[in-house]
């Protein structure tokens, strides 16, 4: 395979993820008064987050959903509070382990390294700047789920990033995430490889069934998947 590019997800996948996420939506929904659990929550990382607030909603309160449209906003509103705020004043925010050598060594390969993410534009670029990222001289793109039609699992968010990034051919795209839409994107985008990681919301056993081409327990893996 001649990979041209690589599509990483952020949380979870190449951004340490302390259960920062789930809690910050269990705090959402019980702040309009719905208790939702840890694992349920777990079942829709990776989605574009107001899409998993509806997910979320159908589950445990289907009967509100109906009776107050404004609902979904509101909860993903108080999300995305929570969110920056947790980012904006986490001093300990940083890359996964490897996560650094791996971009350098695509870099000096020639592969173009790109992130996509189930976060909005504001949440998103909170992290790229606590990171440095925001410059950061081997990311050539970022893309946000509120920037395309629809989120994961479709592909637009990856083929945005071959637009800006001058790929044409999906087949020398590889698509690496921590969730199960995170292989189902890259399936519905047609990538040449797609590979799961286990440092994020989904474990080994969790991701088997997805059938990503390789599930890998550390990025220092993914160089000998590429070669």
């Amino acid at each position: 395979m001649n990979t041209a590019l690589v599509v990483f997800d952020i949380a979870g996948t190449t951004v340490l993820d302390k259960g920062n996420i789930n809690e910050a939506f269990r705090m959402a929904f019980a702040a309009s008064g719905i208790e939702v659990d840890a694992p349920a929550i777990n079942k829709v990382m990776g989605y574009r987050k107001i899409e998993a607030v509806e997910i979320i909603l159908d589950q445990f309160a289907p009967g509100r959903k109906v009776t107050e449209p404004e609902l979904i906003a509101a909860i993903h509103d108080v999300f995305t509070q929570n969110m920056v705020r947790f980012y904006e004043n986490d001093d300990t925010l940083q890359p996964l382990p490897h996560v650094m050598e791996t971009f350098e060594w695509l870099q000096s390969k020639g592969i173009k390294i790109t992130l996509d993410t189930g976060f909005t534009r504001i949440i998103t670029d909170t992290i790229l700047k606590k990171l440095n990222w925001d410059k950061h001289p081997h990311i050539n793109a970022v893309i946000c789920s509120d920037e395309v039609p629809q989120g994961r699992p479709h592909p637009y968010m990856i083929q945005s990033l071959m637009q800006q990034t001058g790929i044409t051919d999906p087949a020398r795209v590889v698509k690496v995430g921590d969730t199960e839409v995170d292989i189902q994107e890259g399936r519905n985008a047609n990538c040449g490889l797609v590979v799961a990681v286990t440092t994020g919301a989904y474990a080994r056993e969790a991701l088997m069934p997805y059938k990503p081409d390789y599930i890998i327990d550390s990025m220092q893996e993914l160089v000998a998947k590429i070669q």
